[in-house]
């Protein structure tokens, strides 16, 4: 039963008593550690002046200098030493200061000899997660990293290639994926390694901005264009005039103005509501959405013509629960943004909550896990974050809400996708009771986007409790 540490098994004893320190060197050699013992704090310290011990183990009360007075001086020059402390009968209160006080632990005389291998392996599997954390984050440099985008797989290492080929160019890009994926942040990626990196990239939320004032935001208007226009408005196609515009949710764009869109792309001039002149526009196109443009071209919702002048270059953005391998660099990566943010020092995911990070299927993608990595911090104490930390529905390993299984038969993503957003509108307008500005605020979705799921999924409101 000898451990296998992942780090020195080096381990440095420092007591008075002949007897403990021969009992220790037994009980260490016999584990497979590697012991040296010394008579006394001074002579401890001196020794670690000269060699690596990962673990000292050390009596409290000593002549001369103590161990807690020790500890102090081990936690000011050797701060990766982990340091036991062993009590003498009725003085766990005093083991406890030094807990407090940077020691990892303690045990109390007279000891078990399995008792002390224990803590041992508890100090070298910590140290192991402690490693594999730190790879994990060094592995967020260049490797699987573009411009704050993570990712180890192939899927995302193919949208990075992608990237890389198409900033450089004018073209227009599609990028499609799920609420939560990252497209701005993809389309901002774009943007800056192009050579319009230097001039503006505008971005904004078709779905966010009511029809009757979208096409006045997008190409501007002329002073009494209509009633309340009381002076000339530039549009964001000019304000992105030599840089970038980018369009998120495309998707939601009324037909009318997806027309003038089409012209705009075509022409390479604006015309701003009021006026008769066009205006030359040199920008570049970036859309997203996260809906199956496809599918409402086939039934009529939105303009062939338009999508195929914007399916240029398409890049999809996988799902989270498509590529898991990136999930542990992803939370590490989370973890040392929130250590900064909150002034923490979290260095350990427990494996137990890692296991529920990785079995849960995260419906709000890297958004969600963002945010669950945020609550978990703010909630988890010491130096590890475990899987009490989790938000509820992670710690179940599972989605809140699930579509059918696919053993039904059905393997059809589209329409196994379809089930997941009909069951999710449901349950947000139940917990809002009906109201559906609150609902979008928890689907993350626009109230025009809320709108046509409804429809499209026969959904409606549900009867207010009480009624």
């Amino acid at each position: 039963m000898s451990p296998t540490p992942p780090f020195s098994k080096r381990v440095l004893v420092v007591d008075d008593e002949e007897n403990i320190r021969h009992l220790l060197l037994v009980v260490l050699k016999k584990a497979g550690y590697e012991p040296t013992a010394v008579g006394g704090a001074r002579e401890a310290l001196a020794l670690l002046e000269r060699e690596s011990f990962p673990v000292v183990i050390s009596d409290i009360r000593m002549p001369g200098m103590d161990g807690r007075e020790m500890l102090a001086r081990i936690q000011q020059d050797h701060r990766d030493t982990y340091v036991v402390m062993m009590s003498a009968y009725g003085s766990d209160e005093v083991a406890l200061d030094c807990v407090k006080e940077g020691a990892y632990d303690y045990f109390s005389k007279p000891f078990q000899s399995d008792e002390v291998v224990l803590l041992l392996r508890k100090i070298g599997e910590r140290e192991r997660l402690t490693q594999e954390n730190e790879r994990l984050r060094e592995e967020l440099g260049e490797r699987f990293q573009f411009d704050n985008i993570i990712g180890h797989g192939d899927e995302m290492q193919r949208v990075f290639h992608t990237v890389r080929k198409i900033a450089p160019y004018k073209t227009t890009a599609l990028l499609t994926g799920e609420s939560g994926t990252g497209k701005e942040l993809l389309a901002r990626s774009i943007h800056k390694n192009s050579d319009r990196g230097a001039r503006p990239i505008v971005a904004v939320n078709c779905g966010a901005i009511p029809d009757n004032l979208l096409e006045s935001e997008l190409f501007g208007h002329a002073r009494g264009a209509f009633t309340g226009a009381h002076k000339a408005k530039t549009g964001l196609f000019q304000e992105a005039d030599g840089g970038t515009l980018f369009l998120d949710e495309l998707a939601e764009l009324p037909v009318g103005l997806q027309v003038k869109l089409l012209r705009v792309l075509e022409e390479e001039e604006v015309r701003r509501v009021g006026e008769n002149r066009p205006e030359s526009v040199d920008v570049r196109l970036i859309a997203a959405t996260s809906r199956d443009l496809e599918a409402m071209v086939a039934d009529g919702t939105f303009r062939e013509d338009l999508f195929y002048r914007l399916n240029v270059v398409h890049i999809r953005i996988p799902p989270l629960r498509e590529r898991k391998e990136d999930l542990p660099i992803l939370a590490n990566h989370f973890l040392g943004r929130f250590n900064r943010k909150f002034s923490r020092n979290v260095e350990v995911i427990e494996p137990d909550a890692l296991k529920a990070l990785l079995e849960y299927q995260w419906p709000g993608n890297v958004r969600e896990l963002e945010n669950a990595m945020e609550r978990a911090m703010i909630l988890s104490e010491g130096d590890r974050l475990g899987r009490d930390d989790l938000p509820p529905q992670v710690r179940a390993a599972g989605p809140g809400v699930r579509t059918r299984r696919a053993s039904d038969g059905d393997l059809s993503i589209k329409r196994q996708v379809a089930l997941l957003e009909a069951e999710l509108i449901r349950r947000a307008l139940e917990q809002t009771e009906g109201n559906r500005t609150h609902a979008c605020r928890l689907l993350e979705i626009s109230h025009r986007a809320l709108l046509y799921k409804m429809k499209d999924y026969g959904i409606e409101i549900p009867a207010r409790k009480g009624s």
